[in-house]
């Protein structure tokens, strides 16, 4: 599969750098900086690591998304002097003037970005990022890089739960633009509900950056716009071979719908002309890609009735309609019954084409009333989903944090009152190991130092949230979960397209255990320590409860 295309992007590093610039951060990351700098240890190495502490949403996975604006951001990261004269405003006036010089002069030339890659299931308190560098430049990036991984993975795990919800044939479409937190928040979604497992997008913007299939046809007030088939223009259409003359369509589609009352016993005073006008006006339009939406009024006494009779006019003139969008009222026992007639109009005036016409269900859709689709009758082929993907109403926020876990090769720790909050010191490397069946079931932290597990080779190894006693296992294959992804101010691996990311999460959503992919009630998934970084986790915390100056370690609560 191709990589992005050099304009698409410049495009988005160029979308980065607007959206994300570096005053795009907490106060507190200068004042820190500045107090590293005025005790000059603002070039001591150290190691910050990204991570979450509990999977989203009550799901047993979530999904790594944001790593590519991470990347482009690092690549980007200068002050302007336009940035550092308004931060010479708010910060004290005190403040060194030299330290001005100085953020003028900052990259991230000396930073390297580790991580595992974009689209990879991952699970509770395993690192994702590790960020190490110059001790001032990488706290400065901190909120930034939480900020760019944050919504980005809550929305593509979202979007991810919505797809093993619907199951594996029927279409997603991602419609939430207009009920997202913000422009921002509403192309990030469109972003990432697609590599999440969304087919398309309504967002005509997230196309053209993203290269994510676009559609749409109509909305009620097309449709209520009409009010008789006076307002239709032009009033003919030519066939789809184009080798006869434009027909009279509102002859035709009068004639149709006659013969369709009789078919179906509906009452002809009950159809509304204004509808029949709309789509008979859409579908001159767009004779191609006819799917209006039919529940402006009465789907079953008018909308389907004026859908067909128009269908029926393009199919005589050689086009194919696509089908139907419903958007109120219960979808599974109205998606039925519009079926029921397409089949009967298929049958009784031999026209194939309406065995294949789809219906699309758009009606404040959940998680929920998506999974209730599955144990319900009905006949949606594909759904539109707005407000519960992109705001993740289930769970707002991931709860991504950034921590401090070595400074010049010393490991540091946050030892919390709030066990939950405490963190897992040093500098690490991270390894999935896999069972016989090719399903993971162990994440396991080691010391960078550590050698790797083997395959094939029995281990101890302590599960986080556990009683604190050792588990021995034997992994079938072993890999390594981060790769280094930024170095010396470039990017070293590949920049993946949404497409190229999409595909990744589903190869890693398919090797995952059923019963981890669960939506209710998952099993947990074991995050476990080495022996050593486990010992060294044990050491530091006797050596808090006995001497507050220990310098090996950093108590915070």
């Amino acid at each position: 599969m191709a990589a992005p295309s050099r304009n698409a992007c410049g495009l988005m590093e160029r979308s980065v750098r607007e959206r994300v610039p570096p005053l795009l951060t907490d106060m507190y990351q200068f004042t820190m900086a500045y107090a590293y700098w005025r005790a000059g240890r603002h070039q001591e190495p150290a190691v910050f690591e990204l991570f979450f502490r509990d999977n989203p949403f009550g799901g047993g996975f979530s999904l790594f998304a944001g790593l590519h604006d991470c990347l482009l951001f690092l690549r980007g990261f200068r002050f302007t002097d336009e940035d550092v004269d308004f931060l010479r405003s708010i910060l004290p006036p005190a403040t060194d003037p030299a330290f001005f010089q100085y953020l003028r002069g900052l990259d991230c030339s000396g930073v390297t970005l580790r991580s595992v890659p974009e689209g990879t299931v991952v699970f509770a308190r395993v690192p994702l990022v590790e960020v190490a560098g110059p001790l001032a430049v990488v706290q400065l990036l901190e909120t930034s890089l939480l900020c760019l991984v944050n919504y980005a993975s809550l929305v593509c795990s979202n979007a991810a739960r919505f797809r093993l919800a619907a199951g594996p044939r029927r279409k997603l479409l991602e419609m939430g633009l207009r009920r997202a937190q913000g422009p921002d928040g509403g192309l990030t979604a469109s972003r990432y509900t697609h590599i999440g497992g969304f087919d398309l997008t309504s967002n005509v913007q997230a196309g053209f950056l993203f290269g994510i299939p676009v559609t749409g046809t109509m909305a009620h007030s097309y449709v209520t716009s009409f009010t008789s088939l006076e307002e239709v223009w032009p009033q003919t259409l030519a066939a789809a071979s184009g080798d006869q003359d434009p027909v009279d369509v509102i002859s035709l589609t009068k004639g149709w719908l006659s013969r369709l009352c009789e078919l179906l016993g509906a009452e002809p005073a009950k159809v509304r002309e204004g509808e029949l006008a709309a789509f008979l006006s859409y579908a001159i339009a767009y004779p191609q890609n006819f799917l209006p939406v039919i529940d402006s009024y009465s789907v079953g006494c008018s909308g389907v009735l004026n859908f067909c009779a128009v269908a029926l006019v393009l199919s005589e003139l050689g086009y194919r309609p696509l089908g139907v969008r419903l958007d109120s009222g219960d979808l599974c026992r109205q998606s039925v019954d519009v079926r029921r007639v397409f089949r009967l109009c298929s049958e009784h005036f031999s026209i194939p084409a309406f065995d294949s016409l789809i219906i699309v269900g758009t009606n404040n859709i959940s998680e929920h009333s998506m999974a209730e689709l599955n144990k319900k009758e009905n006949e949606i082929n594909a759904v539109g989903v707005g407000t519960h993907l992109v705001t993740c109403t289930k769970q707002p926020s991931l709860g991504c944090v950034y921590k401090l876990v070595e400074v010049r090769g010393r490991a540091r720790m946050k030892i919390s009152e709030d066990p939950e909050k405490s963190t897992v010191p040093g500098r690490k490397a991270v390894y999935r190991l896999f069972d016989a069946e090719g399903h993971p079931f162990l994440d396991l932290l080691c010391l960078a130092a550590e050698s790797p597990p083997e395959a094939g080779l029995p281990l101890s190894c302590f599960p986080l949230g556990s009683d604190d006693s050792a588990a021995s296992v034997t992994p079938a294959q072993v890999t390594c979960l981060r790769q280094e992804m930024f170095t010396k101010g470039q990017i070293t691996q590949p920049l993946c397209s949404a497409v190229e990311t999409r595909a990744e999460v589903q190869a890693s959503l398919q090797t995952l255990h059923p019963r981890h992919k669960r939506l209710q009630e998952p099993d947990s998934y074991t995050v476990a320590l080495s022996e050593k970084l486990h010992h060294l986790v044990s050491e530091i915390i006797r050596g808090s409860s006995s001497s507050s100056s220990n310098s090996d370690f950093l108590l915070a609560n």
